[in-house]
């Protein structure tokens, strides 16, 4: 089971390994972009109530939107795989477990994430921010790549079209990305709303890496939140890939 794991997930290493300029240059974009335009530009005028600047109140939540998102498009070729291409059902027949299959694809989407994350962090010093990264800070960007890489094998495995996925982006990924606590706390959310957002995994991964960061105490309830978004995806991935084989 290990074995083939690894072979999945060495698969998309050698793949990576020969795009990786262009995989880090890119990823570079979007963060500086955010850095300069709401920590240098509009953070100024903000007060975030912590006694820190606003600059160190958006990158743990940029962090939390970066993996999401790597962790997320990560998994969305194998959509194409399965639609277009029909050559998931190579895997299927290759001497490896389908729950190896993704567990490897996870796991690749999970390198994929902190890659990306190791290059924000390292922008966010040079910009000037100031935050701790600890073993636990790791652990929570890690459980958001599992969760977010899962449900993006979940979206691969059950749209049926690009436009499909485009939507699946745009009603559930879109909403998240700046909602959920990444540039505002939900605090300033109507009550409502503020109750919905609080139950998605993204503001559990913000308002812990913004806690850990800050050098706060970690709330159990997000943890435990968290962890029950990973155990109940990994079910349900599980489920769709037995519907698929059948």
């Amino acid at each position: 089971m290990l074995y083939d794991i690894w072979t999945v997930f060495w698969r998309d290493w050698v793949v990576l390994k020969h795009r990786m300029i262009k995989f880090i240059l890119s990823r570079m974009v979007a963060p500086i972009l955010y850095m300069v335009a709401f920590g240098w530009g509009l953070g100024r005028a903000i007060n975030t109530g912590t006694g820190g600047s606003y600059l160190d109140f958006l990158v743990p939540g940029i962090l939390a939107l970066n993996s999401m998102n790597i962790a997320f498009n990560s998994l969305t070729p194998v959509h194409a795989e399965k639609v277009y291409h029909k050559s998931l059902e190579e895997y299927f027949i290759a001497p490896i477990k389908p729950l190896a299959f993704v567990a490897g694809k996870v796991l690749a989407a999970v390198l994929r994430g902190m890659i990306s994350s190791a290059i924000i962090i390292i922008l966010a010093y040079l910009f000037g921010a100031h935050f701790s990264i600890t073993p636990l800070f790791l652990m929570i960007l890690i459980i958001n790549c599992i969760i977010f890489a899962q449900i993006g094998f979940y979206a691969a495995m059950t749209v049926q079209t690009f436009e499909d996925m485009a939507r699946f982006n745009t009603y559930i990924l879109l909403p998240m990305s700046f909602l959920c606590g990444t540039f505002f706390s939900t605090d300033k959310l109507p009550l409502v709303l503020h109750y919905f957002i609080e139950c998605l995994p993204l503001t559990h991964t913000s308002t812990l890496l913004r806690a850990i960061t800050h050098g706060q105490e970690a709330s159990l309830l997000s943890v435990g939140v968290l962890i029950f978004y990973m155990v109940a995806l990994f079910l349900l991935c599980n489920h769709i890939l037995k519907k698929v084989q059948n």
